[in-house]
């Protein structure tokens, strides 16, 4: 019988401390968190435009406002500014965070392909293979559900600045699930096409 005191028998308390290596997780995460104090104190507050990298992105050209390369106070979001030149369109990605845009400049649309997924032992993943059209233009606000595959398409004959604004933390609890289908036209070069 059971002591009514304690819920785990005897040979469960011995094994609580036995046969495991030692580590010091704990006190390593104490150290950890003081350095990335003092460290934060050194990062930046304003990011000056001539501070923001250009990059040939697959889904094309980018400039980051905020990345987590950069050494910037910001730890939860990217933020990066899309050039998309007249009548171009991006490439086709897809990621498990939501996505949020603000167009500066240009008018088009967004081409959403609705994701379906179902979990039994693995997830199982189906997207629509006809898109949601979102028209858009300057001041607009554009919104893209968790792993909706998108492409963004300017229509106008002036290039499209948009900005793009991306969360950190489905990456950090272990979703790092991005994909881009397809890169913009000519950015082939810097395409990495998904594993599946």
């Amino acid at each position: 019988m059971r002591d009514p005191v304690t819920f785990a028998d005897s040979v469960e308390r011995q094994r609580a401390r036995e046969g495991a290596p030692e580590v010091n997780f704990y006190q390593e995460a104490l150290k950890a968190s003081q350095e990335f104090r003092r460290e934060y104190k050194e990062r930046m507050n304003v990011v000056k435009w001539n501070e923001m990298p250009m990059e040939r992105s697959a889904d094309g050209l980018i400039k980051h406002i905020i990345n987590e390369r950069m050494n910037t106070k910001e730890c939860c979001i990217d933020i990066y500014m899309q050039f998309i030149a007249a009548n171009e369109a991006t490439g086709t990605s897809r990621h498990l965070t939501e996505e949020v845009a603000f167009v500066i400049e240009g008018t088009g649309h967004d081409l959403h392909y609705d994701v379906h997924f179902d979990c039994k032992d693995e997830f199982v993943w189906q997207w629509d293979t006809k898109p949601k059209t979102f028209e858009w233009g300057p001041g607009d606000f554009i919104y893209i559900p968790p792993y909706v595959a998108h492409k963004r398409v300017n229509t106008s004959n002036v290039e499209a600045r948009v900005v793009v604004c991306n969360s950190r933390i489905m990456k950090a609890i272990g979703l790092d699930w991005f994909d881009q289908l397809e890169p913009a036209k000519g950015f082939e070069d810097v395409w990495v096409p998904p594993a599946d």
